[in-house]
């Protein structure tokens, strides 16, 4: 459902010819089932408790090795059910309708999700790493796992509207 002021591209990128081979490497299991229960950002997320497992394939797991030496990890999710179209959105919390990139709206064109995670258990042999919390429908494709380095990936000096941290 289009807003006031948004805009979708003329074209469905999702029925493009891809550029790149992008492989699923797992699943995230979490509870949340349907799109309108999901929370809208991790701190959403974490406030309504819940953990969830990280589920990553068998031809995949060796590449675990060494993962269980961080507290965080950075999950990248394919956000399958997200509309790939809308270039300019207008979320419900912002006065005017912003670009896809200046938002974290799961609408995008490539729909990736970031998700920084605490690391609450991981087992190798069934490829499952239990996290404090994520902002994914159940089953969402994981696509890449990224230890998280509070030295290089933390900017304490960052800024943003305070309105587009929300999103």
């Amino acid at each position: 459902m289009k807003r006031p002021g948004e805009q979708a591209l003329p074209f469905d990128p999702g029925e493009m010819v891809p550029d790149a081979h992008v492989v699923f490497i797992g699943r995230v299991r979490s509870p949340w089932t349907e799109r309108a229960d999901c929370p809208r950002n991790m701190a959403a997320a974490r406030e309504r408790g819940g953990s969830a497992v990280v589920e990553i394939d068998a031809a995949y797991r060796t590449g675990l090795a060494g993962l269980d030496e961080f507290s965080h990890v950075a999950v990248l999710t394919w956000l399958d059910r997200s509309p790939r179209k809308l270039i300019l959105q207008k979320p419900a919390h912002v006065d005017v309708p912003r670009g896809v990139f200046a938002l974290r709206s799961p609408a995008r064109p490539n729909p990736v999700g970031l998700h920084v995670a605490r690391i609450l258990g991981l087992d190798q042999e069934s490829g499952a790493i239990t996290i404090d919390a994520i902002d994914v429908l159940d089953k969402t494709p994981v696509i890449d796992l990224k230890p998280y380095f509070a030295s290089i990936d933390a900017f304490p000096e960052a800024t943003g509207r305070k309105d587009t941290q929300k999103t």
